[in-house]
């Protein structure tokens, strides 16, 4: 017999992996990841599209003093018979490339798929969908310049997940009446243009 009761839902940490990521995202963490992370993105932001500093030339100096203080400390150290800067083993994983290029492979493939979908047009829907929402974003990348559209994908990043889990009955019940109404709209607009247009016949995509 099946169980009755329903699936309890997912919890917001959860559905975010339930790591570090989920904890920093979520301002759980104790050792203050979140406020370091907006407060680091908030001081790149400030120098570079308020202060006028150039990326390059601001990596290099940063980098360059890095060095410089690192081969300082290990020159005093071997002279003052102290301990060596304490670097990480600074290497990354057979495994962790391989799980990377996998993700890459699928994600390349999925992207190379529906390119081909749109270049012999057999699906005129998804074309819209994608001409709409590549016109929306290139409008709305038209107000901000790319720094300022990072820090603010950061800082929504760090807000919007804390929000929605303090209210997360309310939000669901919103955007519940949302997708309602977005699905109706869809529905008038499918039968009145989608419709309408020409789409190719079973034959012409066979003989494509």
């Amino acid at each position: 017999m099946a169980d009755s009761h329903p699936t309890p839902p997912i919890s917001v940490h959860q559905a975010l992996g339930g790591g570090t990521v989920a904890d920093v995202l979520l301002w759980r963490e104790s050792c203050g990841g979140a406020s370091m992370l907006l407060a680091s993105s908030t001081m790149l932001w400030y120098l570079f599209e308020r202060a006028g500093y150039n990326l390059l030339p601001f990596v290099a100096n940063v980098l360059l003093l890095l060095l410089v203080i690192l081969f300082l400390w290990a020159k005093s150290a071997s002279l003052l018979n102290r301990p060596l800067p304490p670097l990480p083993n600074l290497e990354v994983s057979e495994k962790t490339v391989g799980m990377v290029a996998d993700e890459l492979h699928l994600w390349i493939n999925h992207t190379l798929s529906a390119a081909h979908d749109i270049a012999i047009g057999s699906d005129l829907k998804f074309f819209l969908k994608v001409a709409v929402g590549l016109w929306l974003v290139s409008y709305i990348g038209s107000f901000f310049k790319f720094l300022t559209l990072v820090y603010i994908g950061v800082v929504l990043s760090l807000s919007v997940p804390v929000v929605y889990d303090k209210y997360r009955h309310f939000i669901d019940e919103k955007l519940r009446a949302t997708h309602r109404i977005i699905q109706m709209q869809y529905r008038k607009i499918d039968e009145m243009v989608f419709r309408k247009l020409p789409l190719p016949s079973n034959k012409e995509k066979k003989m494509q």
